[in-house]
């Protein structure tokens, strides 16, 4: 009988890819990621509201926010980030305080699409399992619906 292979380190620590375009130009994509007053109203799933969110957008700087579920269960996620080419690259780390589980990184790349919209690539890595890998897919993938119409609001108000 052969001897089982142990798991490769990328099989053991899945990653989320996500990728998507936005009708909105780099600069304003990004400014919707970096500043609290316009996260508030994107950087949760549906039915969640975000009553704090706050940071020190530099390498290294903290951030930290709160979530509100509907049911009205706190949920608090913090973080550093690690590294910002404006308009370009956020890279940041991601922990949900109070849970064992380990500290992921997201990066996030943002390039100019046609029409004058933004293409996004969106990484996650770290994680302890796929369930949770999945599980913050289904919520980004809510976060960035909740983004798509902040941002032609945002560019509606600009016009």
């Amino acid at each position: 009988m052969p001897a089982k292979k142990s798991p490769s380190p990328k099989a053991s620590k899945p990653k989320l890819s996500l990728s998507r375009v936005f009708a909105a130009p780099r600069a304003l994509v990004f400014a919707a990621w970096t500043k609290p007053e316009h996260l508030k109203h994107w950087s949760a799933p549906h039915g969640f509201k975000i009553p704090t969110n706050e940071g020190e957008l530099r390498p290294d700087g903290p951030w930290r926010a709160v979530m509100v579920m509907p049911d009205v269960t706190k949920l608090v996620l913090s973080g550093k980030y690690t590294k910002i080419i404006q308009d370009e690259l956020l890279q940041f780390t991601h922990r949900w305080e109070g849970d064992p589980g380990p500290e992921t990184l997201i990066t996030v790349r943002f390039a100019d699409a046609p029409g004058g919209g933004t293409r996004l690539k969106f990484e996650q890595t770290g994680f302890a399992s796929a369930e949770s890998r999945d599980g913050h897919g289904g919520g980004w993938k809510e976060c960035f619906e909740r983004l798509d119409v902040l941002l032609a609001k945002l560019r509606k108000k600009a016009a």
